[in-house]
């Protein structure tokens, strides 16, 4: 568990009494908490210019006082470094601090995630806060985990980052001959013959808005670079808190599916991933699911910290509708059903001013608990209270895998075409919610995770293939597993150099085709799938648009073809059988039905089963320990759903009762089920 000493599922959240001076206000604050079974408050996560009023003064007194307050009464701290947003008087003193934007303008003081990662000043005073409250705080039984700053992000294209950016090259490359070489720069006179004469990309050189870029290569290192340079500032701070805190986990909370940091490689330096989760009222049920399954598989399907969700409604988005009744409590043991050992908030308090005023929280600003919302934080309270420790490290069993890559996502959105409508995470989603429709279990991982804990591995859009990868799938393929990719794979390297010899590069062997060329149109106009004899749940026709691979076979078998346009009857999907497994290839983008249909095909085939038979708008997970299956069922409907169980008897850890047969799960409701 992520901390013994609290042996539950962790309540609570964001926490800022710093907003208020006011004994009645905090006393208030105390005896809510207790009333709604908060057991964990996040502080000190923007008090960096409270804790530190100039150069030389430190003043943690307040912050004792509000450590010591809660912990007499029950609840304990996650404590954050203070460092998401630099004081006023260092911007004013030391202006490095300040990030230059993408168009080439200096930053002056305000917003948050304002700092430079390569500013010398933000590396030295983040450190040296972050040990200052590792002494003070390290013995402090209180503390049950360190948050190091606060959703990092964002890039800087100052002086320092592009010195930084031109020593990270030397380290990478070793010398410009390499460099060159990786980045193709005999295309428009690009080389270079200095280190110094490299510069960030951006809107004053290789870059424009959306990810417009004319040379990938420097495009693609820009990014893997800032992550790493923003990483190292995780790291300064994590390492100062471990010399004095060795057995306290650290963690900082990530954002799903940010595009901007490689998250798999940040999860190697996190003792436990944490995120936080805002999804919009139309958001798809099975986006928030996937994104949960992302967080998990992080760190190999190690449980996660759901670090962040509003108890109501957020301040920030376009329409900022309120949860309606039972959903955060629904949406709650979604994340708890894929992987979270704690359910916190943002906030505790609602704000009184500035832009988060009106973003939700446990006490609303009417300041008493005689509220919808704050009735159904208590009702999970009392319920995490009455699971106890059952659940805690519960892990998810999955034998279908998807792979997701945050560096391939850089390359695919820089890639000068094929199409300005492919998105690589719409396309990863369209595969994990046929998935999902069919209550398929699913880990989300990265391409360095072992495949042959895998009977399926899908793969959509996996435009770059690293050094190794394709003999990875190789392996797991020949020993028995089942390969699936799709258009727009196997075409370049990881500097972004195409393979030459037909796409799809090194992964023809494996697939059993190669690409003549890639045809794009409009995502209205559509090609047909056409089968060429039914298999499995497949039959008949589906629609298809955005790519459309111009494919032959030398191997692989043709299962279906294109029905129209120049390229009528060329293959559309086909499948190879290489060893003792299969690859699969779709050429195209299939609608929806197409892929519950073939993904059904494709899992029966594998031998894996769904979890439950369940009415549409219902989910299933799962979570195993110690040998004993816990089976969350959740009804997204605003209706009664009948479930049908399968096996004879259940216990309901909800209500405590055995249940077999159809049971009637309420509008919103759920269901955990332990096999009795």
């Amino acid at each position: 568990m992520i901390n013994e000493k609290l042996p539950k599922i962790w309540h609570g959240g964001d926490y800022n009494p710093e907003q208020w001076d006011s004994q009645e206000i905090w006393d208030e604050d105390v005896r809510m908490f207790k009333l709604a079974g908060i057991d964990v408050a996040t502080l000190n996560v923007f008090s960096w210019a409270l804790n530190q009023p100039d150069e030389e003064t430190y003043n943690f007194d307040w912050l004792d006082e509000k450590i010591n307050r809660l912990y007499e009464n029950g609840i304990y701290t996650c404590l954050a470094t203070s460092t998401a947003a630099h004081p006023a008087w260092m911007a004013k003193k030391y202006p490095d601090v300040l990030r230059v934007d993408f168009y080439g303008r200096k930053r002056k003081f305000g917003s948050r995630h304002n700092s430079c990662p390569n500013s010398p000043t933000y590396r030295e005073y983040s450190e040296k806060i972050a040990e200052k409250l590792a002494e003070r705080y390290k013995d402090h039984p209180a503390v049950l985990i360190w948050h190091v700053a606060n959703e990092y992000g964002g890039y800087c294209y100052c002086d320092n980052c592009q010195t930084a950016f031109q020593n990270w090259l030397s380290d990478k490359y070793g010398t410009l001959e390499k460099l060159n070489k990786a980045w193709n720069t005999g295309f428009w006179g690009h080389t270079f013959y200095e280190w110094d004469e490299i510069v960030p990309p951006n809107m004053l050189s290789e870059e424009r808005e959306n990810n417009e870029s004319d040379f990938q290569g420097i495009s693609l290192d820009y990014r893997r670079f800032q992550s790493d340079s923003l990483l190292d500032c995780y790291k300064l701070e994590y390492n100062a808190i471990r010399k004095h805190t060795p057995n306290t986990p650290i963690t900082t909370n990530l954002m799903g599916t940010y595009p901007m940091l490689d998250y798999f490689k940040w999860a190697k330096e996190m003792d436990v991933v944490s995120w936080d989760n805002y999804p919009a009222i139309d958001t798809p049920f099975s986006y928030t699911a996937m994104t949960h399954d992302l967080m998990r598989g992080l760190k190999s399907g190690q449980p996660f910290m759901l670090m962040e969700q509003t108890p109501s409604q957020q301040n920030w988005q376009p329409y900022n509708s309120l949860k309606r009744p039972g959903v955060m409590r629904l949406w709650s043991y979604q994340a708890i059903g894929r992987g979270a050992d704690t359910i916190l908030y943002f906030q505790l308090r609602r704000s009184v001013g500035a832009c988060e005023k009106y973003h939700g929280a446990v006490i609303e600003h009417v300041g008493h608990e005689n509220t919808r919302v704050f009735n159904e934080v208590a009702q999970i309270g009392k319920e995490f209270n009455q699971l106890g420790d059952t659940l805690l490290d519960a892990r998810v069993n999955a034998k279908v895998a998807i792979v997701f890559d945050w560096e391939n996502r850089w390359a695919v959105e820089l890639s000068s075409g094929p199409s300005v409508s492919l998105d690589y995470v719409n396309e990863v989603h369209k595969y994990y919610d046929a998935l999902y429709k069919l209550n398929v279990q699913v880990d989300m991982i990265g391409v360095e995770e072992d495949l042959s804990q895998y009977d399926v591995v899908i793969a959509p859009v996996l435009y770059m293939v690293k050094e190794g990868y394709a003999a990875k799938v190789e392996s797991f393929v020949e020993n028995g597993g089942t390969f699936l990719t799709t258009f727009f794979s196997g075409i370049v390297n990881e500097t972004d150099i195409v393979t030459l010899g037909g796409y799809p590069g090194e992964l023809r062997n494996v697939l059993g085709i190669w690409a003549e060329g890639i045809d794009a149109l409009h995502p209205d106009e559509t090609n047909q799938i056409v089968l060429n004899d039914a298999r499995g749940q497949m039959n008949g026709s589906y629609s298809c648009n955005l790519l459309f691979d111009l494919i032959h076979t030398e191997g692989a078998e043709a299962v279906a073809e294109y029905g129209s346009d120049f390229y009528k009857g060329m293959p559309v999907l086909t499948v190879n059988q290489f060893g003792k497994g299969k690859a699969w290839y779709v050429a195209s983008s299939p609608d929806a039905d197409f892929l519950v249909d073939f993904l059904q095909t494709v899992c029966e085939e594998a031998g894996v089963e769904p979890l439950l038979a369940v009415p549409e708008g219902v989910e299933t997970t799962e979570r195993v320990k110690d040998g004993q299956t816990y089976l969350f069922v959740l009804n997204h409907n605003n209706e009664e759903a009948a479930i049908e169980l399968r096996d004879s008897a259940y216990k309901e850890l909800l209500s405590n009762e055995q249940v077999s047969g159809t049971v009637g799960l309420e509008a919103k409701g759920v269901l955990i089920l332990a096999k009795a």
